[in-house]
């Protein structure tokens, strides 16, 4: 599971077996769970985290989304 950011207490990754999916990212704290699409950022799904924090976590996805897409490029063009 490469991790690609760390912000505010939240852990930003991916599954090293996701490669023929779209790019996305999941995200967790504590036992709160959320995948975001990339293109464009919109909420895949969630479990345990607020509307409230469903718009941070999409503002982050979408303030940090070449870092994440970068590192999803590079990752996965590696593995193939």
């Amino acid at each position: 599971m490469p991790t690609v950011l760390r912000i505010r207490g939240y852990r930003f990754f991916f599954f090293s077996r996701e490669g023929n999916e779209p790019p996305h990212v999941h995200i967790e704290q504590a036992e709160r769970y959320a995948k975001f699409w990339l293109d464009p950022v919109h909420l895949a799904e969630s479990s345990g985290f607020r509307s409230h924090e469903i718009r941070e976590l999409a503002h982050l996805v979408e303030s940090h989304k070449r870092e994440i897409e970068d590192k999803w490029n590079e990752y996965f063009r590696y593995k193939g």
